[in-house]
């Protein structure tokens, strides 16, 4: 992060913002760089130092699987103690699943 400031917001206080329309970012003063303002930019960030000139000619698109819903039966106390964790917990389960699947592939290799 460059040495500009930064302001914190609250949630209810980004709740207002939203309501009113306005955004959280300072996206005028980013519209109105040209071009080379931009690139020169990006060539002094130092999270870029190491990114070659051709990467996004290798990139890769890389799409999300779809998800399938599904009903199974679970332990009561199993469902409990994953949702307890907190939001994204169908999602922690399918990352426990897939990292079994995988798991069960390599033993099998």
């Amino acid at each position: 992060m460059s040495g500009g400031s930064t302001k914190r917001y609250s949630a209810d206080e980004l709740r207002a913002l939203a309501q009113r329309g306005q955004s959280r970012t300072d996206a005028a003063r980013i519209l109105g760089h040209s071009e080379e303002v931009l690139e020169r930019a990006i060539a002094n960030d130092p999270d870029w130092d190491d990114m070659p000139e051709d990467w996004h000619a290798r990139a890769e698109a890389v799409m999300p699987r779809p998800k399938v819903a599904v009903s199974i039966r679970l332990d009561a106390d199993l469902v409990d103690q994953l949702r307890a964790s907190g939001r994204g917990w169908q999602t922690r389960v399918n990352a426990i699943l897939r990292a079994w699947q995988d798991a069960k592939k390599s033993s099998a290799a």
